[in-house]
């Protein structure tokens, strides 16, 4: 899966059964209409996802009591897809009979409110029915349903959407408008009904799904969105209706991008990804505290609080929403390390809101190498994830209209010293970091003015130069997404197609001269020779392996013999340029 394009890896997908609609950052730069677009929007619609800037996400079904296994048998990947022929392909009929056994006695509505309050999330979004065609509410046109399927005898949507109300935030419906593996006609699905009847799409979209979101749109009370998924090939006209169907029945709710043919409210991208450089116009990520979206036995590969806020704050840096997954288990509760760890985040949330709720993309528009920022009104939040060691953090291109700076702590702001050195603020800062999780430094700003977006080499801690942000010539930079596990999504941009005449170039600035240390990251077959050369004309070759996986490999130390911007040129020497795919450079200063 790594050795091929993006494109090449959703069309094998399609044909296995694996129907998505991702769509990358790098693709969403290029191509922002294509999932969602710049529309214009009732005034009060998706205002908590234009505002909330984060969200949870709730995968519930059948699935979840299966955790992964089936007769007997461990399945590995996300717990929704078990039913799925890449899974345990599991007979529909059997799968059906499977509900039987969910009694999930412990859901309590109010409790994942309280839960989803905690960790400073501003709205819920949960599966009404995923691509199982499991209806989690009591459906009037399928009896495949919680209340008349299972022992439960209960609609939770209306139990959740009541606690949504009382406790003040937004809900939202998850619904699998193309795929259903269960229902005649539907994608996936069997080709005729029980009296073996031929059945299209058509009679499952007017039968079940249109019937369906009219019914969710209607009776659980005011809706945030409606979040769609996987429209693969699902003709226009389809999604139209589900779009207009939507806006009448809840004016103020949102359309997921992923409803298809470009016709949502806003994009998403592609799953478990956090872009690297800031998007443009409406979007979310959507993300997992663990590896599975449904619950699985086994997936204890837990987020911690201080991932989840690194996650969200970048997020939001770029200029997304960010909506993070829990999956109940069987018996209806939130695992336990997923709550601590959304507290644990939730509690940092509470005392820098302003970080969070309303806060603008990063001026820089890119990670920098201690951390992110985010904008509000006439202030710059820094968000430092790695506190400096030395006593200086070193902000590049911001030099113009600061008014003061303060380091937020829990008893209040502290005024700070700063001073200029060139293109680069030096902020002193105390010894030790005053938060755990992130340390917060407030920018006050005169007036925000046009910052240098530039990649700065910071002197006292590593700097990773993805290749987003190179130019190339002779070669293709693209998006490249694979999976780890069955549906465990990983995203890059990555530049391959390499010939003799090929290089890729960078704008790097210096403030500190010297000797550093540069690495590369690359996968690859058989042993790669690069040279890494500046504009000063200092060299460094040389000959390093090469995996199937990504990995970091040393390439030697380069002078930099004064302050300054200078032009970095990667060209490669020797290696078999077919299976090579370049990621990013790290640079840390030689002491």
């Amino acid at each position: 899966m790594l050795k091929i394009g993006i494109k090449k890896i959703l069309f094998c997908l399609a044909l296995a059964g694996l129907v998505v609609n991702q769509v990358s950052a790098q693709q969403m730069e290029h191509m922002w209409n294509g999932e969602g677009g710049n529309k214009p929007i009732a005034e009060n619609r998706g205002k908590l996802f234009r505002e909330g800037k984060y969200a949870m996400f709730i995968h519930w079904g059948i699935y979840s009591q299966l955790a992964n296994t089936w007769k007997g048998k461990t399945f590995y990947g996300i717990g929704e897809w078990l039913m799925n022929k890449n899974m345990a392909n599991i007979p529909v009929a059997d799968y059906m009979a499977a509900a039987g056994s969910f009694r999930p006695d412990h859901f309590d509505a109010k409790a994942i409110v309280r839960l989803a309050k905690d960790a400073g999330m501003r709205y819920i979004v949960i599966t009404s029915k995923h691509h199982d065609g499991f209806s989690m509410f009591h459906s009037k046109v399928n009896s495949f349903n919680i209340v008349e399927a299972t022992d439960f005898k209960r609609d939770p949507m209306i139990e959740l959407a009541k606690a949504c109300k009382e406790g003040g935030i937004g809900f939202g419906f998850y619904y699998s408008q193309n795929q259903d593996w269960t229902y005649p006609g539907g994608n996936g699905g069997p080709k005729v009904n029980a009296a073996g009847q031929p059945k299209t799409f058509d009679d499952y979209f007017w039968e079940k799904c249109y019937p369906e979101v009219n019914q969710i749109t209607t009776e659980y009370g005011p809706i945030e969105l409606v979040w769609f998924d996987t429209p693969g090939g699902m003709d226009k006209k389809y999604a139209q209706k589900l779009v207009e169907l939507v806006h009448k029945n809840q004016p103020g709710a949102f359309v997921s991008g992923r409803v298809g043919h470009g016709l949502g409210d806003y994009a998403t991208l592609g799953d478990m990804e956090v872009p690297r450089q800031n998007v443009p116009g409406l979007w979310e990520a959507v993300d997992v505290t663990n590896d599975s979206w449904g619950y699985a036995w086994y997936d204890n590969n837990w987020k911690s609080a201080r991932e989840i806020l690194s996650r969200t704050l970048s997020t939001i840096g770029r200029g997304g929403t960010y909506m993070l997954n829990v999956g109940p288990k069987p018996d209806g509760t939130i695992p336990e390390p997923a709550s601590l760890a959304l507290r644990g985040a939730g509690a940092w949330i509470r005392k820098y809101p302003e970080t969070v709720y309303g806060a603008q993309a990063s001026p820089w528009g890119h990670a920098l190498p201690w951390g992110d920022a985010t904008v509000q009104g006439g202030k710059i939040s820094l968000l430092v994830y790695h506190w400096p060691a030395n006593g200086k953090l070193f902000v590049p291109g911001l030099t113009k209209g600061i008014k003061s700076i303060n380091l937020l702590t829990s008893n209040g702001k502290k005024s700070l010293n700063y001073t200029f050195d060139g293109k680069w603020l030096k902020i002193n800062t105390p010894g030790v970091a005053p938060d755990s999780l992130v340390s917060v430094i407030e920018v006050v700003m005169r007036e925000m003015p046009v910052i240098d977006k530039m990649f700065g080499v910071d002197p006292a801690m590593e700097t990773i130069v993805p290749v987003d942000f190179a130019e190339v010539e002779g070669c293709n930079k693209t998006g490249k997404s694979w999976m780890e596990k069955f549906g465990e999504w990983k995203h890059v941009v990555q530049v391959g197609q390499w010939t003799d005449e090929s290089k890729l170039t960078y704008a790097i600035d210096i403030i500190k001269p010297g000797y550093y240390q540069i690495d590369l990251n690359y996968t690859g077959q058989g042993r790669m020779v690069w040279k890494i050369e500046n504009s000063d004309g200092e060299i460094v070759q040389n000959q390093q392996a090469a995996s199937s996986v990504y990995n970091w490999y040393p390439w030697g130390w380069m002078k930099f013999k004064a302050p300054g911007r200078y032009k970095i040129t990667v060209s490669l020497v020797d290696g078999d340029a077919d299976k090579l795919s370049l990621t990013a450079l790290r640079f840390k200063s030689v002491e």
